[in-house]
């Protein structure tokens, strides 16, 4: 299939550029993946929506401010940095900036908290760099910046430090948030575990890969970059469980279909507990072997995300849904609107 045939027409007004004033008043799509249709609610309304026994799987990855202002030693202007992850057993940052490939081997730079780093090499995209003391989470709380996706044209504020994460958020390490999550409140789980909704948790560390472009034309040719994802062997099991007995499993997010999959184990036919690096890239074609339905937000054009939501429900489903939000003046992307995809029963 060709990246363009992924392509649609979005009013730059929709690209939401703030969250809605409550997280669980967002307005909710929901999309029968066997016929097409359509109905439309709040995120508030879900539990409602679900039937009792449905297992819902939950990221719950926390965003690192992980964006930070540097300048080179001895110049007089600044570079952002965008650092994506720490290699193993080094104390070298793998980081994102432009035009990485004009900072020599050797390049000193000067970093907030009166930190260094000197460029150790390049690979891709990324540049390596070594710190003259270790970063830890304190560091990134007290100089970073929230790592708002592009399309957010404004620099991050105050709010963004709470609305950018989820309320169920723990383990640091996702450079962009698992933004299906973020329409979720305290309440709103209470009420879901009242329903009769089984909640479990898996984690996937967001990297670049959610929101970079697809730059290859057939996207049979595109490779994902790595994210480090895991199921616990005790949420691996009450999964298989449930799904033994026929209850609907419910994926919170792109991140969470992909850790789900990634986890399954074809020889034995079942999930099995998995830490480790992915690359899964879910498009059109694939199989899915665990995901019976699907909370997310809606996707950038010709992006990994819209391809996975379309290999669920249908390449035409999606772009005829996504025709009908804008005509319904949704909002789109990380602080936009949601949507259900599932299978009514006949």
């Amino acid at each position: 299939m060709k990246t363009a045939d992924f392509s649609f027409d979005l009013p730059d007004e929709l690209v939401a550029q703030r969250p809605s004033g409550r997280r669980d008043r967002a307005r909710l799509m929901v999309l029968d993946r066997r016929t097409g249709e359509t109905g439309h609610h709040r995120v508030a309304d879900l539990p409602q929506l679900l039937a009792p026994g449905t297992v819902m799987v939950f990221n719950d990855s926390r965003v690192r401010k992980a964006r930070l202002v540097a300048r080179v030693a001895g110049g007089d202007s600044d570079r952002e940095f965008l650092l994506v992850r720490q290699l193993p057993d080094s104390e070298v940052w793998e980081a994102m900036t432009r035009k990485p490939s004009r900072l020599r081997v050797g390049t000193l730079l000067e970093f907030p908290g009166r930190r260094r780093a000197a460029v150790t090499g390049h690979r891709e995209m990324f540049v390596h760099l070594r710190f003259d003391s270790p970063l830890d989470e304190a560091y990134f709380a007290s100089w970073g910046h929230v790592p708002l996706p592009p399309y957010i044209a404004r620099d991050d504020e105050e709010e963004d430090e709470s609305r950018y994460q989820t309320v169920y958020a723990r383990e640091p390490g996702s450079v962009a948030a698992p933004t299906a999550g973020l329409h979720f409140t305290p309440e709103l789980l209470e009420r879901i575990e009242q329903r009769g909704i089984q909640i479990e948790w898996v984690r996937l560390h967001v990297g670049i890969g959610t929101f970079l472009p697809v730059r290859v034309e057939e996207i049979e040719r595109y490779e994902m970059h790595e994210e480090r994802c895991e199921l616990r062997p005790a949420v691996a099991d009450r999964i298989n469980a449930a799904r033994e007995a026929g209850r609907p499993i419910l994926a919170v997010g792109t991140t969470s279909v992909r850790t789900l999959e990634s986890a399954w184990d074809g020889n034995r036919g079942c999930l099995v507990g998995f830490c480790g690096e992915t690359r899964l890239f879910i498009r059109p074609g694939y199989r899915f072997r665990v995901v019976d339905a699907l909370f997310t937000n809606f996707h950038t054009p010709r992006s990994t995300l819209l391809m996975l939501v379309s290999a669920f429900a249908g390449r035409e489903r999606v772009l005829a849904a996504y025709e009908e939000a804008v005509r319904r003046r949704y909002r789109f992307y990380s602080y936009g609107d949601a949507m259900l995809i599932r299978q009514t029963p006949q």
